[in-house]
C-alpha cells in the first residue's frame, strides 16, 4: 500500500485516446490499497494555441497578466475533467480537482507566482472516499482567490510540492523521454541516459536550459527529501532517479551534462557611468518587474570618460518587457545606446566532478574552439560553466562539447 503522486505532461494526454491510454496504465500498474494522485498538463499545444488567441487579441498579451492566468488555465481543467472521466469509464471512482481546489497557494505574481503553501485536506478526503484523485497541474490561486500559474513547466513543481504536502512515498513524472540524458537526445545521437542522479545537478541542468524538468520542481524534491522518478508515458522503461546522492552509479565522472538554452537574448546597455551605483539602477528595475536576468558581463568602454557598458541575457519570453525597463533607466543614465540580439543561445556543462579538477573550462573552450564556434560570454558556478554563442551553431555547439566530454563507446 503506498501514496503515489503521478504527473502527466501535455504530450502524454494530448488527445483522447491518449487520455484513455493513460487511465488504463495507470490502473494496470495500481497495486491493492495504493492512494494515486495524478497532477496533469493541459493537453498538447492547448496552451500555445491559448497563448495565440490572446495574441489575436494584443501583441503583448502578458501586459494583462491576470487575465492570461484566468485564461491559461483553463487547459488543465479541460485534460482533469476527461482523466477523471476516463477512469470512471473503466470502472475507477475518480474526481477531478482544480490547483486551488486541492489546497494549492500561491503569491500574486500573475504568470509567474510562487507556492506559498499547500493543505491538502481535499485531497486527503478524496482518497479516503476511494477516489483517485485527479489534480490540475501548473495552477493555485492568491490569498484573494485569484486564479496565478506558476510558469513553463509549473505542472511539474504542482505535482512535486503536493507530493511533499501529502507526504506520498514517491513522485513520478511522464513525459516523452524516458529520463534525464546527458544532453537532448533530438540533437545528440549518443546521447547517454542516466540512471540517477542528484538534486544538485538536476537543479543546475534544469535552470541551464534542461526541459525535461522545471528548476522550482527540483527544489521542491530537495526541500521534502523526495525522489523523483522521471519515465516515459509510452514505455514500462525504468527512468532516471533524481535524489540526494548516488546509490548504484559508479561516482568516477567529472560532467554529468550538456545542457542549452535557445529560448534567450542578449540586451547590452552601451555608455553608461562607471560610477556606484549603476548597476543596481539597471537590476533592481528589472527585479520589480519579476525580470530574471542570468549572464552579467560588465566592461570598460572607455577609460579617460569612465564610461562602461553592461551586457545581460534574459528569457526571451520577458524581452519585450524587459526592453521597456532598460530603455526607461538607460535615458535616465544618458545611455548612448540599448542594443537586443536575439539570435543568441546558451550552452552548458554541469557536473558535480569539476570541482577539484582543474582544466574543465580549457577542454570545453577548446571543444568549441575546434568547431569554429566564438563564445560571447562566459558565466559559471560551482559545477557549472556557460557559454552564450550564436543561436544558429547551438546544435554544433552541445555536439561538440558532448563529443568531448563523452566520446563515443569503441
Amino acid at each position: 500500500m503506498a501514496l503515489i503522486v503521478k504527473k502527466f505532461g501535455g504530450s502524454s494526454v494530448a488527445t483522447t485516446e491518449k487520455i484513455m491510454n493513460v487511465a488504463k496504465r495507470v490502473l494496470s500498474e495500481k497495486q491493492p490499497g495504493d492512494q494515486i494522485v495524478m497532477v496533469v498538463s493541459a493537453m498538447g499545444d492547448t496552451t500555445d494555441d491559448l497563448i495565440t488567441l490572446a495574441n489575436g487579441i494584443t501583441k503583448d498579451p502578458y501586459q494583462y497578466a491576470r487575465e492570461m492566468d484566468m485564461l491559461l488555465t483553463t487547459g488543465e481543467q479541460v485534460s482533469i475533467a476527461l482523466l477523471a472521466m476516463a477512469f470512471k469509464s473503466l470502472g475507477q471512482p475518480a474526481i477531478s480537482l482544480t490547483g486551488p481546489m486541492a489546497g494549492m497557494r500561491t503569491d500574486s505574481v500573475h504568470t509567474k507566482g510562487r507556492i506559498k503553501d499547500i493543505q491538502p485536506k481535499r485531497v486527503h478526503e478524496e482518497l479516503d472516499k476511494g477516489n483517485i484523485v485527479v489534480v490540475a497541474g501548473f495552477q493555485g490561486s492568491d490569498e484573494i482567490g485569484d486564479l496565478v500559474t506558476l510558469g513553463r513547466g509549473g505542472s511539474d513543481t504542482s505535482a512535486v510540492a503536493l507530493a511533499g504536502a501529502l507526504k506520498a512515498d514517491s513522485c513520478e513524472i511522464y513525459t516523452d523521454v524516458d529520463g534525464v540524458y546527458s544532453a537532448d537526445p533530438r540533437i545528440v545521437k549518443n546521447a547517454r541516459k542516466m540512471k540517477e542522479i542528484t538534486y544538485y545537478e538536476m537543479l543546475e541542468m534544469a535552470r541551464l536550459g534542461a526541459g525535461v524538468m522545471q528548476p522550482r520542481s527540483v527544489e521542491m524534491g530537495k526541500y521534502f527529501n523526495i525522489p523523483i522518478h522521471v519515465r516515459s508515458t509510452f514505455t514500462n522503461k525504468p527512468g532516471t532517479i533524481i535524489r540526494e546522492d548516488y546509490t548504484m552509479e559508479d561516482k568516477d565522472f567529472v560532467i554529468r551534462g550538456v545542457a542549452h538554452d535557445e529560448k534567450v537574448a542578449k540586451i547590452a546597455v552601451l555608455g553608461i557611468p562607471n560610477t556606484p551605483g549603476i548597476a543596481h539602477e539597471i537590476f533592481s528595475a528589472l527585479a520589480e518587474a519579476n525580470i530574471d536576468v542570468d549572464m552579467i558581463v560588465q566592461s570598460i568602454r572607455n577609460i579617460e570618460k569612465n564610461v562602461t557598458d553592461m551586457v545581460f541575457t534574459v528569457a526571451t519570453d520577458d524581452l519585450a518587457q524587459a526592453k521597456k525597463v532598460v530603455d526607461k533607466v538607460a535615458d535616465k543614465l544618458n545611455a548612448i545606446a540599448v542594443l537586443i540580439e536575439e539570435d543568441v543561445a546558451k550552452v552548458s556543462i554541469v557536473g558535480a566532478g569539476m570541482l577539484g579538477n582543474p582544466g574543465i573550462a580549457a577542454r570545453m573552450f577548446g571543444a568549441l574552439s575546434k568547431a569554429q564556434i566564438n563564445i560571447d560570454i562566459i558565466s559559471t558556478s560551482e559545477i557549472s560553466i556557460s557559454c552564450l554563442v550564436k543561436g544558429s551553431q547551438l546544435k554544433d555547439a552541445v555536439n561538440a562539447i558532448h563529443d568531448e566530454f563523452f566520446p563515443a563507446k569503441a
